[in-house]
């Protein structure tokens, strides 16, 4: 009978090659970072015989920026100092990116102590993980079963594995990093249909906050706008851990941003590590995407930097469509409101003159003078007519916020609740171009004054307000229907002090008179011009 010899495809493999076999296909299997750095953890420490592993994973700064462990509770392994997770033989491992062995851990000279809550550990065995030919970090095991040595043998299985491991890992982070992009691109798609006109500036930022926070992992995000001098005034945040150390950190930002900004930049504030991404955009201005993290280690990588940038200015052409389309209209309404005005002025005010000339000539030609006073009475009222048309006509040429008659407008609009009417407002010569700004900041705050008044005590059920800018001088008159003014030993001046003051710093003077039958007249006259 004659013996077949086995092929090496059916001998049995050694216990060792068939559980470093064993591990490597484990891990191959799973493509989830985090679980492939725990498998590859777990499976060095089954190899060697280890009670302890771990898998320090090298930052940018050349330190530990995270430790997957093994054999340690969660509990402990959160109390041992981040400090202490570099330090020793740990950190001679990461310097000399190659295997080490120690007998005993704590009479080794490059030994620097455990730290309160430590496990006790005495054998050690160290070996770097590579990815092709960077260090991607270290696999560390500790505490060899039976209390001995970690062989050469165990050095040769682990060393084996972490080869392996190099590759597992490259393929989890592609996948990740795929995974990543799919999600970047998919948000900016989502921001992109989300931001449709019409929509103001500061909530299209507010949703691209709401977009960023969860891809990037921090805990906060602000986004911000570069002024023209090159620096970013933060304008929106959202979700802060604490919110008050995040503007604390934010008012900080002009500073810390250089004034060419055009790449993503890395910032230290108050605890806080920051990414500043630039935010693009044509119309809208430049700006910056900047999110908070409490740890060094949830910072955006290199590659998500990359997958970051190119949502930032995706987002920075969605802001440019809003506002190219929020232009558009705003051209739409600027070209209908000068269209009006030029009616205005055109037809309706010629009309009117027309018909006055002719009522005129009327009433020079009747013999009753009652039928000659009502002509002129309705002479008067088309005047007045014309006055009120020629300001409308104003400001439809000049509707900005500059505009000083839009600012009074609004100040009378905000007390029409408080006084139960609308006050006949009227505005008469080149208010919006010809008050200079320190007449301006005294204007205001004397018809809110006069205003106020006429809620508190006039008890008014008409009134009309008059701003007259004629001959170098601005006059602001106030008159009503109330029941008049007080008796003097009931006045007491506080507010209207003020407004006297304001009129003397001014060079003019303030009136307040009764009026026939009832009510009172106020006028403010001050120049226009600095004696």
């Amino acid at each position: 009978m004659h013996n077949v010899a086995e092929t090496p495809a059916e001998r049995p493999l050694e216990p060792s090659a068939q559980a470093l076999l064993d591990a490597v296909i484990a891990m191959s299997g799973e493509l989830d970072l985090r679980t492939v750095l725990a498998r590859i953890t777990r499976s060095a420490c089954e190899l060697a015989g280890a009670r302890y592993g771990a898998l320090g994973v090298i930052g940018p700064d050349g330190n530990l920026g995270d430790l997957i462990t093994h054999g340690i509770d969660e509990a402990t392994a959160a109390h041992i100092p981040e400090q202490a997770k570099g330090l020793g033989v740990l950190r001679m491992v990461i310097d000399r990116a190659e295997p080490i062995r120690v007998s005993d851990v704590a009479d080794h000279p490059a030994a620097h102590g455990f730290p309160v809550g430590h496990p006790p550990m005495r054998s050690f065995l160290g070996v770097p993980v590579r990815i092709r030919d960077e260090v991607f970090g270290n696999l560390y095991l500790a505490e060899k079963a039976g209390g001995s040595e970690f062989t050469e043998q165990d050095e040769r299985l682990v060393v084996a594995l972490a080869r392996a491991a190099g590759t597992a890992i490259e393929t989890a982070r592609a996948f990740g990093l795929s995974e990543r992009r799919g999600r970047w691109l998919e948000a900016a798609a989502e921001l992109t249909t989300a931001l449709q006109p019409p929509l103001e500036h500061s909530v299209a930022l507010d949703r691209i906050c709401r977009t960023v926070l969860p891809l990037t992992g921090g805990c906060a995000v602000v986004v911000g706008t570069v002024s023209a001098g090159g620096r970013i005034a933060a304008v929106v945040t959202r979700r802060p851990e604490d919110e008050s150390d995040v503007r604390r950190a934010m008012r900080r930002l002009p500073e810390l941003l250089p004034h060419d900004f055009t790449r993503p930049a890395d910032l230290q504030v108050d605890g806080y590590c920051m990414l500043a991404v630039p935010l693009r955009s044509a119309l809208a201005g430049r700006g910056a995407i900047v999110t908070f993290h409490r740890e060094t280690g949830t910072v955006p990588g290199v590659a998500e930097r990359d997958l970051f940038a190119g949502f930032a200015e995706q987002a920075g052409l969605a802001l440019d469509r809003v506002r190219a389309i929020d232009d558009r209209a705003d051209l739409a309404v600027v070209t209908d409101r000068e269209r009006i005005a030029r009616d205005l002025h055109d037809v309706v005010i010629q009309r009117l003159f027309a018909t006055g000339l002719q009522l005129q000539a009327l009433g020079r030609t009747s013999s009753d003078p009652t039928v000659t006073e009502r002509l002129g009475a309705a002479v008067d009222a088309l005047d007045l007519t014309i006055k009120d048309v020629r300001g409308t006509i104003f400001e439809l040429h000049n509707h900005d916020s500059g505009s000083l008659r839009a600012q009074v407008r609004e100040v009378v609009r905000e007390y029409v609740g408080g006084l139960g009417f609308t006050p006949v407002l009227r505005t008469t010569g080149p208010v919006d171009t010809a008050v200079p700004e320190h007449v301006r900041a005294h204007l205001l705050p004397v018809l809110r004054e006069a205003v106020s008044n006429l809620v508190r005590h006039a008890r008014a059920t008409a009134a009309e307000i008059e701003l007259v800018v004629r001959d170098d001088s601005l006059t602001l008159a106030v008159v009503d229907d109330g029941i008049g003014l007080p008796e003097p030993a009931d006045v007491v001046e506080s507010g209207l002090r003020n407004v006297r003051c304001r009129a003397t710093q001014l060079g003019g003077s303030v009136d307040l008179t009764g009026r026939d039958p009832q009510g009172t007249v106020f006028c403010w006259r001050v120049p226009l011009t600095l004696a």
